[in-house]
């Protein structure tokens, strides 16, 4: 299956676009999904190595590490936000 990977804010910067496509064998959930971003270089290791700082939705709603991730999802990865 493929989703569409939207990234934010430093995981951005980390790594290295804000966004891209990925294939992954169904079904999955948010977890086995960040541990395959994981593999892919040292700028997705580094931002996703502190998970605990990270939050993420799936089709614009958040998601745990047991979320189920379907074909054709959006998955965005962020840190966590403040609002004044």
């Amino acid at each position: 299956m493929t989703v569409r990977l939207l990234y934010f804010a430093w995981v951005r910067e980390q790594i290295g676009k804000a966004s891209e496509e990925l294939t992954l064998e169904a079904p999955a959930t948010l977890a086995a999904l960040m541990d395959r971003l994981a593999t892919l270089g040292e700028g997705h290791a580094l931002a996703l190595s502190r998970r605990d700082r990270l939050r993420a939705a799936i089709n614009k709603d958040f998601a745990t590490p047991d979320s189920l991730v379907q074909p054709g999802d959006e998955v965005a990865i962020f840190p966590p936000v403040t609002g004044g």
